[in-house]
Parts: structure tokens; C-alpha cells; sequence
């Protein structure tokens, strides 16, 4: 009896998601992806821009992609909304696993490696093109964009504040509260410090990164996902 209502409760919770999740991907797939329902998407999150196109690279798996989901103690997940807003190409190599009250960007290009994650509560705004490799674990209420929005000129009237890619290696554990801005990349297998600042090229792998401006205070690790 208990499995049953075990059952009944996952079925009628997918049932409650299955509008945003039709929605999401038959707008942006083909009918033989679209009907495997790769991408999962909550109820919780707001489809507020279905433009641009999502690329999914390697073999198409059922729930691969999962957005607006999990559930993190100090956030009140049920009351949480996250939003997508995609004007430009999302590109997903594996699958990820995007967070509830997570906000989602475009207008350029975003790449997303596999097997990727956000716990909850942060935001990519991509306006010109930001690149996460494999295994990437994002903690919650992060930032990262690689554009300053406004444009900023010179006194011959030349703009000084062009977008810049942002590149975050493979096996990066970025942690809460971090902020990452335009020109930030960092190598592989690093730890990025809660409330750390990254806006520059960083090239030293197994390093813990900590600070505003981020910088190396530990090198020599390794971490687990």
C-alpha cells in the first residue's frame, strides 16, 4: 500500500508539471525528440521567452534535462519560481539539473556541459556567450553574466564595456553567493569560495579560489561531486 501511494503521489506531481514540460518541448524539438519528453519542467517556473533554439548533443533520454526542480532546506521550493527567457541557443552535452528559482537568460550562446547542476536561486544572463565544461556544481544565489547591460563610452565615443565569454572549466564547484562576470575563466577541477568574485583569466588547475577579486589559496585538491 505504501509503494502504491508512493506511486500515486510521483504520478500526480508529474501530472501538475506535464503543461510547462509539453510546452517547453515541442516548441523547441522535433516530434520524435519532443514525444520522449527529454527536458522536465516544473510548474514552478515561468516560460517567459521561447524563442532561440535548445540543442541536446549525444543520445536523448527521458528527464535528462530537469528545470525548476529539488529542493534546498533554507528556500522554500514550493513557492519558488524560476524563469527562462531565451532569445539566443541553449546547447546542453549530458544532462543538468537546474534548480528551483534558478533564472535563465539567452540572447547569445549558452553551453552547458554534462552532467551539470544548480542547487537553487541563481541566474545566467548570457548576452554574448558563456561556456560550462563537465561536472559543474553550482551552490545557490550565484550570478553569472557576461555582459554590464548598460554601455559604457569613451570620450571619442567609443564603447569601453563590450560583452565578454565567460569559460568555466570542467569540474568546478562554484559556491554560494559567488559572482562570475564577463572575462571570467576558470581552469579545471577548481573550487570557487562562497562570496568569491571572478572576472579575469585564472589558469592554475586543483585550486581553491577565494576573495574579491578571487585568488588562489590552496592548491593541490581534489573535490567531490
Amino acid at each position: 500500500m505504501k509503494r502504491l501511494l508512493t506511486t500515486f503521489g510521483k504520478l500526480i506531481r508529474d501530472v501538475r508539471h506535464l503543461p510547462n514540460t509539453i510546452r517547453f518541448n515541442f516548441h523547441y524539438f522535433p516530434l520524435r525528440t519532443a514525444i520522449q519528453l527529454p527536458v522536465m519542467v516544473s510548474a514552478n517556473v515561468r516560460l517567459l521567452e521561447l524563442k532561440g533554439n535548445v540543442v541536446l548533443n549525444g543520445p536523448i533520454r527521458h528527464r535528462q534535462i530537469r528545470l525548476g526542480f529539488g529542493r534546498v532546506g533554507i528556500f522554500d521550493s514550493k513557492n519558488s519560481k524560476s524563469i527562462w527567457e531565451v532569445s539566443g541557443t541553449v546547447q546542453f552535452e549530458g544532462t543538468a539539473d537546474i534548480g528551483h528559482g534558478s533564472k535563465i537568460c539567452v540572447k547569445g550562446n549558452l553551453r552547458i556541459g554534462n552532467n551539470f547542476t544548480i542547487t537553487a536561486e541563481s541566474q545566467i544572463v548570457c548576452f554574448h556567450e558563456i561556456e560550462f565544461g563537465d561536472d559543474c556544481l553550482l551552490s545557490w544565489e550565484i550570478l553569472v553574466m557576461d555582459t554590464d547591460f548598460h554601455k559604457v563610452y569613451n570620450g571619442n565615443g567609443r564603447q569601453i564595456n563590450k560583452d565578454r565569454k565567460v569559460t568555466i572549466g570542467n569540474k568546478n564547484w562554484i559556491g554560494c553567493r559567488a559572482l562570475i562576470l564577463k572575462g571570467a575563466s576558470t581552469p579545471d577541477n577548481c573550487v570557487i569560495a562562497a562570496n568569491s568574485t571572478v572576472s579575469r583569466q585564472l589558469t592554475v588547475s586543483d585550486t581553491v579560489l577565494a576573495g574579491s577579486p578571487a585568488e588562489i589559496i590552496k592548491t593541490g585538491i581534489v573535490w567531490e561531486k
